[in-house]
């Protein structure tokens, strides 16, 4: 009988793993959505975050011993955080400040996995310090990848826009068509995996 408790053990941590990858998805996409349909608020929101994440960084100079090294790579980030901010919601992955927040988020990682494997903390203490400081301003970038799918263009689109003889309406709703985004990401697995019935015509 313990026996077959242990296997049931190990069916319930799979169907809890589903059912946490199912909350995940749906928060996700749930989050998606609310930033395409408030774009400004969720650029208020990162840019206040932005700022609490630099003020966390001298309170954390302050208060713990950690290296030097990581304080400034970790304000460094935030300040090229607030650079790729500029053009919200509009983000552009080719641009100097994406590659080198993406590059900064790896050396992020490095330095605080290097500095925590060497000393120890409690897990708990570790988490916080991933999530409140190294992980939850690229995440809202993340989620807001598709966020430019629903505004209007300006005048700052015009070039990228326009293609051989197509005009600008007609460029900006051919982009329109090319959904790249997290959102976009989550349409394509609703229709492939749950597609939608064709309604009954009477």
């Amino acid at each position: 009988m313990a026996g077959f408790l242990y296997i049931l053990s190990w069916v319930s941590t799979l169907v809890h793993i589903c059912l946490g990858t199912l909350a995940l998805a749906a928060a996700l996409y749930y989050l998606a959505e609310l930033v395409e349909e408030y774009t400004s608020t969720a650029a208020k929101f990162i840019r206040y975050w932005i700022w609490v994440t630099i003020g966390l960084y001298i309170l954390l100079f302050l208060f713990e011993s950690l290296p030097s090294s990581i304080i400034i790579c970790g304000l460094v980030s935030q300040l090229v955080h607030l650079s790729i901010l500029r053009t919200f919601p509009f983000l552009f992955l080719s641009s100097l400040p994406f590659i080198l927040g993406i590059v900064l988020f790896f050396v992020n990682h490095y330095l605080a996995f290097s500095y925590f494997a060497a000393f120890y903390y409690p897990a708990s203490e570790v988490l916080a310090y991933f999530t409140l400081y190294v992980w939850l301003v690229p995440f809202a970038f993340f989620i807001s990848l598709s966020a430019n799918e629903n505004v209007l263009p300006t005048h700052a689109e015009t070039r990228p826009l326009l293609s051989n003889d197509d005009d600008f309406v007609t460029g900006y709703f051919n982009k329109r068509d090319k959904k790249y985004g997290l959102l976009a990401f989550f349409n394509y697995l609703k229709e492939e995996f749950f597609p939608q019935r064709g309604k009954k015509a009477f």
